[in-house]
């Protein structure tokens, strides 16, 4: 019996650093390559992306280039499903690294579970580079307090789950019955996507056989602008599937208000100023007990600049939500066009 013809997208835009680790990973799954696509959405990239896939492509016809005008994520991965020709759909980040049995694990639990609409793993953060900041950011970004605990970073147990998941398999008709993918959104429309999919009464099963790498921003600079941005496009994802599937995803925008509120408010009352101490001693205690704990785990040599790495993802994220909750609720911003944050 055949296995099903699957169908990878993989949106990029200047990617010539990541896009060749990414073909690779794909080129080497323990998949038949005689039932897979590769279709490579490239947003007009200014560096060398687009020879690196021609390359790739003189040597396996299955790999595809196409042309994404628009140079945003979401209409690559829509011009990719149009596209597709697989029995089953998966968008994956130039900038990860699947698992060898990534496709195979996600072809075989897609077809066991004949209700499931959609299926996916779990997935750890990754760097390249060797200075200590750069190792630190993953430990963090992985740990519990460092991204609140992301059910796909930290979930063991196989079975349907009322959540999202990177880089999901998707049975075709998927986007026949719930649409495509929401081109408002600069990111987090994967998440969006799966919440839609979740509220229009479809399933999501999870195996922690099927995993992933992600490549994550090395620097705190680029750490800051990557959590912002993922902050302030949850404020739209609230909007589009309600609060009730991300409420625990604001507690870091509850913190940022409730510490520079208190800051704010000191200057005009005093009790604020002791409630900005114990908001801000509080937090403070916490990050340095989950450091010294992640240390003690991975490194002493990381307890110095574990709590920086951690207050970055925390106040970058809930300044991006804030920032959101003015332009997409106060100020009634639409999207693309209203904002510039398209990197």
């Amino acid at each position: 019996m055949n296995k099903p013809f699957l169908s990878v997208i993989i949106p990029c835009r200047n990617e010539e650093k990541f896009i060749a680790k990414c073909l690779d990973g794909l080129l080497a799954q323990d998949y038949p390559q005689d039932r897979l696509e590769i279709i490579v959405v490239d947003g007009m990239s200014g560096d060398r992306t687009r020879e690196t896939v021609k390359r790739y492509r003189e040597k396996f016809p299955f790999v595809k280039l196409l042309e994404n005008e628009k140079r945003v994520t979401p209409s690559a991965m829509n011009i990719g499903i149009r596209e597709a020709k697989g029995d089953a759909i998966t968008m994956v980040n130039a900038h990860s690294i699947l698992d060898r049995e990534f496709l195979k694990y996600s072809a075989e639990y897609l077809e066991e579970n004949s209700d499931a609409d959609a299926v996916g793993g779990a997935l750890k953060t990754i760097n390249d580079e060797k200075n200590l900041i750069a190792q630190a950011i993953p430990l963090a970004a992985d740990s519990l307090f460092g991204t609140g605990g992301n059910r796909y970073r930290t979930r063991v147990k196989e079975g349907f789950i009322d959540d999202t998941l990177p880089y999901c398999l998707y049975r075709k008709e998927v986007f026949k019955k719930i649409g495509y993918i929401d081109e408002e959104l600069i990111r987090d429309q994967d998440e969006e996507f799966n919440y839609r999919l979740l509220k229009n009464g479809g399933k999501i099963f999870f195996s922690p056989k099927i995993k992933s790498f992600l490549h994550i921003r090395p620097s705190i600079r680029k750490l800051w602008r990557q959590h912002f941005q993922y902050g302030y496009w949850k404020v739209k994802v609230c909007q589009k599937v309600g609060i009730d599937f991300v409420q625990k995803q604001i507690v870091p925008a509850l913190f940022v208000a409730g510490l520079g509120g208190s800051f704010i408010l000191s200057f005009f009352w005093k009790p604020f100023f002791w409630l900005f101490g114990a908001v801000g001693g509080s937090y403070l205690a916490v990050n340095l007990l989950f450091s010294l704990f992640l240390a003690k785990k991975c490194g002493y040599k990381y307890f110095f600049v574990l709590p920086v790495v951690f207050f970055v993802l925390h106040v970058s994220y809930g300044s991006g939500f804030l920032k959101g909750m003015v332009d997409f609720i106060l100020l009634d911003k639409k999207g693309i066009k209203d904002v510039s944050l398209t990197r």
